[in-house]
C-alpha cells in the first residue's frame, strides 16, 4: 500500500508506474473519493469536538442552560450520526481503492510484458549428452522415483507422489539449503500454510490474487509461499532499529490453484497444486540503497545454490508487465531443462519498499521516530519443480542420475536409480 499523501503528491508517477506495470487504476477516482473523505471526517471531527466541548460545559451549568445544552447535544449527535452513516460507505470504497494501488516499479524496470525481460547474465555449461536423452517423466517412472498415477488417484488432477530416491533428493536439498542459507545468519522458520484473510491482503496477495488460491470453509486460505506468513510473523509491530536487518528462512508446504495455466505443464513436477518452499525473507531500515544491496545479496545467495548444484541458468529482470501489484523491481532466475531445449523458472527475487509493512503495520524505531521497514523476499528453493532441471541434467546413459557432487553426504551415494 502506497502513502495516500504520497499518491497525491506524486499522482503523475503512480499513473505511469500503473501502465509500466499494464494495470488499469484510475487515480483521479480514488482522489476523488479521497476528498469526499476528507471533507466528511472533518465535519465528523468537528462535530465530535463540539459535543466534547458541550458535554464539558453541563455539569456547572444552570437548569436553564442545562437544558439549552442537552437540546444542542441532541442537534449534534444527530448531524454526527448522519454524517458518520455517509463516510461509512465512502470509506470502504477509499480502502478498497487503496489496496488496489500498484507500487511504482524502479527505473531499471524495462517496459513491456512477459517476454521482454533483460537476461542478466548466464552460468554454467549447458550439457552435450553422446545419447539419446530423456525427460523428466521417463527418468522418474524408470527409476520409480516418482508415481503421477496414484497421486492423482488419492489428490486429483497434478497430484503426485514422490517416492524412493525421488523422496531422498528432495529431502538432501532441504538439508543442503537449509544449511547454506543459515551459515549466512538467516533465523531458520517453519512457518503455516493456513493464513487469515489480513494477512493475504498484507502481503499483497489479496484482494488481485484470489482465483489462485484455495480457501476453506472458514474463510482461511491456504497460501501459495512462505513469505506470507514470515512476512505477518511482526505485524502490527515496532522493531528496535539495532534489531535490523531481519533475516529469515522460512520453510512451509504450499498451495495454489494454477487457475491461470491451464494446459500448461499438466504432466510433471513442474506445476502441482501442492508443494514445498524455502523462502528468504528480510526487513531492513526504510532506505532504498540498503533494500537494493539486500536484494543483490538475496539473488547472490540463490546464485551460489545453483552453482553449487552446478545447473546451468541465467538471470533476467523481469518486465513492467511481468512484476506483481506490490513489488518495485524483480528478477528471476531460470534453469536450464535439456528436454525443453529452455530455461525454467526457479527462483524470484523481489523487493517492494514499505509497500507490505504499511499494510501489515510493520514499523521500526528510528530515534523515537515510527517508520515502516522495507521487505523483501526470494525463492531459495521450490520443490519439487527444482528436481526437474537436476534429474535431466545430472542423466546417465544407462537412465540412472548423477547425484550433484554437495548432495552426495546427505544421500548416501553417487547415483540415483539404477
Amino acid at each position: 500500500m502506497l502513502d495516500i499523501k504520497f499518491i497525491r503528491e506524486n499522482k503523475d508517477v503512480v499513473e505511469a508506474g500503473a501502465k509500466k506495470k499494464r494495470l488499469d487504476f484510475d487515480v483521479n477516482k480514488l482522489i476523488d473519493v479521497d476528498d469526499k473523505r476528507k471533507e466528511l471526517l472533518q465535519k465528523v471531527e468537528d462535530l465530535r469536538a463540539k459535543q466534547n466541548e458541550v458535554s464539558q460545559k453541563i455539569p456547572t451549568a444552570s437548569e436553564t442552560d442545562k437544558a439549552v445544552f442537552l437540546e444542542e447535544m441532541k442537534n449534534v449527535k444527530s448531524e454526527l450520526t448522519n454524517f458518520e452513516e455517509q463516510l461509512k460507505p465512502v470509506m470502504q470504497e477509499w480502502q478498497s481503492l487503496m489496496l488496489q494501488v500498484p507500487n511504482v516499479p524502479d527505473m531499471s524496470v524495462p517496459e513491456g510484458g512477459e517476454g521482454d525481460f533483460i537476461e542478466v547474465r548466464s552460468w554454467g555449461e549447458k550439457p552435450n549428452f553422446d545419447f539419446q536423452t530423456k525427460d523428466q517423466l521417463s527418468l522418474l517412472a524408470e527409476n520409480d522415483m516418482a508415481d503421477f498415477e496414484r497421486g492423482v488417484k488419492i489428490s486429483g488432477f497434478r497430484g503426485y507422489i514422490l517416492k524412493n530416491d525421488g523422496a531422498l533428493l528432495q529431502w538432501a536439498l532441504i538439508q543442503f539449503v537449509m544449511n547454506h542459507i543459515t551459515k549466512k545468519g538467516f533465523v531458520p522458520m517453519i512457518v503455516p500454510a493456513m493464513v487469515n484473510k489480513q494477512t493475504l491482503l498484507g502481503t499483497g496477495y489479496l484482494p488481485q490474487g484470489e482465483e489462485d488460491l484455495y480457501k476453506t470453509q472458514d474463510g482461511d486460505y491456504l497460501s501459495g509461499t512462505g513469505e506470507v506468513a514470515t512476512m505477518a510473523y511482526y505485524s502490527d509491530e515496532v522493531i528496535p532499529k539495532e534489531k535490523l536487518p531481519l533475516k529469515f528462512i522460512s520453510f512451509s508446504t504450499c498451495f495454489r490453484r494454477e487457475a491461470g495455466s491451464h494446459g500448461k505443464d499438466t504432466k510433471g513436477l513442474v506445476r502441482v497444486h501442492e508443494f514445498q518452499k524455502l523462502e528468504q525473507v528480510i526487513l531492513c531500515e526504510a532506505n532504498h540503497e540498503e533494500t537494493v544491496k539486500f536484494h543483490e545479496e538475496l539473488l547472490t545467495n540463490s546464485e551460489e545454490i545453483m552453482q553449487l548444484l552446478q545447473i546451468p541458468y541465467r538471470v533476467i529482470l523481469l518486465a513492467g508487465g511481468d512484476v506483481g501489484l506490490g513489488q518495485v523491481k524483480k528478477y528471476d532466475i531460470e534453469a536450464w531443462v535439456p528436454s525443453k531445449n529452455n530455461y525454467l523458472e526457479t527462483h524470484s527475487a523481489s523487493y517492494f519498499h514499505d509497500f507490505q509493512t504499511r499494510r501489515l503495520n510493520i514499523k521500526y524505531d528510528d530515534v523515537g521516530k515510527k517508520r515502516y521497514a522495507h521487505s523483501l523476499n526470494n525463492t531459495a528453493m521450490a520443490f519439487p519443480r527444482i528436481l526437474v532441471p537436476i534429474l535431466e541434467n545430472y542423466q546417465q546413459a544407462d537412465g540412472s542420475i548423477k547425484v550433484p557432487e554437495v548432495l552426495v553426504q546427505y544421500i548416501g551415494k553417487e547415483f540415483l536409480g539404477k
